[in-house]
């Protein structure tokens, strides 16, 4: 039998419990990362290890600290499922080496995945990536080394800790929590039974504003959802909380809380690209921030249109934070974001934060005395109207090249009766079009095509995708 593959995708590597997600290939891994940092001068200083509320994380969780600790090197475990922008936090906290966090974010049930944070806090590049991933053969073929967790943890190499106090203590050092809690919103959380559970509520009890949380119970089956990612089809649980209570706005985080989702007050949902350009808006029009603006090729054209009327430069990159988060440091931007709820900020750390996101969200809110349609409507009459939308096809294997040869070689000139004003290829085909953009784009991390839109019409965005879909024979 041939040694199975692991590929580090776009943020990290993510497989099949019990099929290719095996302790022994999560060992392999932890070994490789180990090994990395030893060599590039940081396994000194130790190593943060975390996990979400999928099926034997924890399990998962501590075989990883175990070949750490058996290389020598100290492991900060969590003592509780944690959300990986704190686990992130975890590693400042600590002035840790990096993390290695368990998770497989907002994929399906069963899958489980292995992600990994260098000493910035952040996605790794695709350079580092690459490097850790070359190891993984010969920690395959070699075997890890291994400290059983109880002797590791007798010789004080592992140590549990409780991630969320430090991490409470600098949320509160970002944003004005006494006016949040006094501001009198009502907020439903829908933590999707992930790991972010119990962040927002805890941080606005006590005052004015009313928090009622919803499927805040681990749960790794993930029940009336097709997977733990805070897009509409999976938020009818949340619609239903936010009318029972009447209240002003409902969130969700997803599995691992580093993305976010957001219903307006009808129940309607503010979709990724609208919340990113909202909350590029809010440090804008109201923080009063100055800076670069960056996202991904697969959001949205308004953050464009907002850089263009402050001034600022907008960057582009490809999908996933392993790109958005070094540009980000590079330029030293105020905000990065991408089409999948991920959203960053300065000040805080370069990777996604869905806690955070939200409470930001919120405080716009509360300081425009205004409801989710009141800030989008404000936002439309300032960038002018933009309506989007994404459809995934799953692939097979013997699908796919004949799919990707098809895409490299498309040069349509019009689609949906839209003129093509131009072609992209820095991740994926997009094409540029009248007042908006179309994107083909193979996933990353799952058997996924996507196709992505966003227009200046509603009726436009079906006929766009369908288009592309046509275009591509999917």
């Amino acid at each position: 039998m041939s040694e199975p593959t692991i590929r580090f995708g776009t943020d990290g590597w993510r497989g099949i419990i019990g099929d290719d997600y095996t302790f022994d290939n999560v060992r392999a891994c932890a070994q490789s990362f180990v090994s990395y940092l030893k060599d590039a001068g940081f396994a000194g200083r130790g190593l943060v290890v975390g996990y979400d509320t999928r099926f034997a994380a924890e399990d998962f969780a501590a075989a990883a600290a175990e070949v750490i600790a058996g290389n020598g090197v100290r492991v900060y475990l969590s003592d509780r499922p944690t959300p990986t922008p704190v686990v992130a936090f975890s590693i400042l906290q600590h002035q840790a080496g990096g993390a290695v966090i368990i998770t497989a974010s907002h994929n399906p049930r069963q899958w489980l995945g292995f992600k990994v944070r260098p000493e910035y806090a952040g996605s790794a590049p695709p350079e580092v990536l690459a490097q850790i991933e070359a190891r993984i053969p010969e920690a395959l073929a070699s075997g890890a080394r291994r400290l059983p967790l109880h002797e590791a943890t007798s010789r004080g190499l592992v140590r549990a800790f409780d991630p969320r106090p430090a991490y409470r203590e600098h949320i509160a050092k970002l944003l004005d929590l006494p006016s949040l809690r006094d501001a009198g919103l009502g907020v439903v959380v829908d933590s999707m039974h992930g790991a972010a559970a119990g962040y927002i509520r805890s941080l606005l009890s006590g005052g004015k504003t009313k928090v009622w949380e919803i499927r805040s119970a681990r749960n790794p089956q993930f029940p009336g959802m097709h997977n733990p990612e805070p897009i509409a089809r999976n938020l009818g649980p949340l619609v239903q909380a936010l009318r029972r209570h009447k209240a002003d706005v409902g969130v969700a985080t997803d599995g691992d809380g580093d993305r976010l989702g957001v219903m307006d007050e009808n129940g309607r949902f503010v979709n990724q690209l609208q919340t990113f350009a909202l909350l590029t808006h809010y440090l804008l029009a109201e923080r009063g921030l100055r800076g670069p603006i960056v996202k991904s090729v697969t959001t949205t054209g308004m953050v464009l249109r907002l850089g263009e009327l402050y001034g600022l430069p907008v960057h582009e990159t490809g999908v996933g934070f392993k790109y958005l988060g070094p540009k980000m440091m590079e330029t030293d931007a105020i905000v990065a974001g991408e089409e999948s709820g991920g959203y960053a900020f300065r000040g805080h750390l370069p990777e996604r934060d869905g806690i955070l996101s939200a409470l930001y969200f919120l405080d716009f809110m509360a300081r425009r005395r205004a409801r989710p349609s009141q800030l989008l409507e404000e936002l439309y009459h300032t960038v002018g109207p933009h309506y989007y939308d994404r459809i995934d096809i799953v692939l097979t294997d013997e699908a796919k090249p004949r799919l990707m040869e098809r895409a490299e070689k498309l040069q349509p000139t019009k689609i949906a009766g839209l003129k093509v004003t131009g072609k992209d290829t820095t991740d994926g085909y997009r094409f540029l079009l009248d007042g908006g953009w179309a994107l083909i784009r193979f996933s990353g991390t799952e058997p996924l095509l996507r196709i992505y839109c966003e227009v200046p019409r509603e009726d436009l965005v079906p006929k766009v995708l369908r288009a592309c879909r046509e275009l591509v024979g999917a």
